[in-house]
């Protein structure tokens, strides 16, 4: 008998949870529910993963920026 508490949280869940983290936002609730329910494994990479996308994000501004004021 599963219990819908008991499943482990979706890729999209887990990325969602990783995002609102990053921003501050995150619920007591739900930071209780990834606790006891996600795998650290999941968080870990999706987190990694992001902060390899936001520094390749502010690279990519910053490149524009610099290629189109000619430096």
């Amino acid at each position: 008998m599963s219990n819908e508490a008991d499943k482990a949280p979706s890729l999209l869940s887990v990325l969602g949870s990783v995002l609102a983290s990053a921003f501050g936002v995150q619920s007591n609730r739900k930071r209780e529910e990834d606790f006891t329910h996600g795998k650290p494994s999941q968080y870990i990479i999706i987190g990694l993963a992001m902060t390899v996308l936001f520094v390749l994000l502010i690279w990519g501004v910053v490149s524009l920026v610099m290629h189109l004021a000619g430096v």
